[in-house]
This record gives structure tokens, C-alpha cells and sequence, in this order.
């Protein structure tokens, strides 16, 4: 395993963690503000472990594609990708 995906992996285990910790917190009664806090700190590892993902795509699978002249349809999938993550 490449070290993209470990990282990738401990930010996703990290986030499960902390997403955990905000259903606890709710059904705690926590303030609002404290919860909304831990939302974002788990989108953002989130967000983190997506990039560390597809940095990988780009250094091997697309690389690769573009070796043996199909990187087209890899191109596309990013392209797809990008437009889903540029809606938020």
C-alpha cells in the first residue's frame, strides 16, 4: 500500500472517530457551536483523505493511462470529479 492510501486511511479512521464523538455530543445535549465545530474538523479530514486519494489516481492510474495513450477517459473522470466537488 502506497503511503497516499495509508494517510488517506488513518484521516478517514481519525474522522470516524470524530463523527462518533458528534453523535455522543448530540445525544449529550452539547452546544450547538461545539458540535457544529466537530463537523467541520471531520469534513475537513474528509475533504484530506478524498485529496491524498486522488493524488494517488493522478500519480498512477492516470500516468499509467497516459502511457498506453487512454488518458481521454481518465481526463473525464476528473473532470466529473471536479465538477461534484466544486457544487459544495
Amino acid at each position: 500500500m502506497n503511503e497516499e492510501k495509508k494517510k488517506s486511511i488513518q484521516a478517514l479512521k481519525t474522522s470516524k472517530g470524530q463523527i462518533e464523538g458528534i453523535i455522543k455530543m448530540i445525544e449529550d445535549g452539547r452546544y450547538c457551536i461545539d458540535i457544529s465545530n466537530q463537523m467541520v474538523a471531520a469534513q475537513s479530514l474528509l475533504k484530506k483523505a478524498n485529496l491524498l486519494i486522488l493524488k494517488q489516481h493522478l500519480n498512477h492510474c492516470v500516468k499509467d493511462a497516459f502511457i498506453n495513450n487512454s488518458g481521454d477517459e481518465k481526463v473525464d473522470e476528473i473532470m466529473d470529479l471536479l465538477s461534484k466537488l466544486l457544487k459544495d
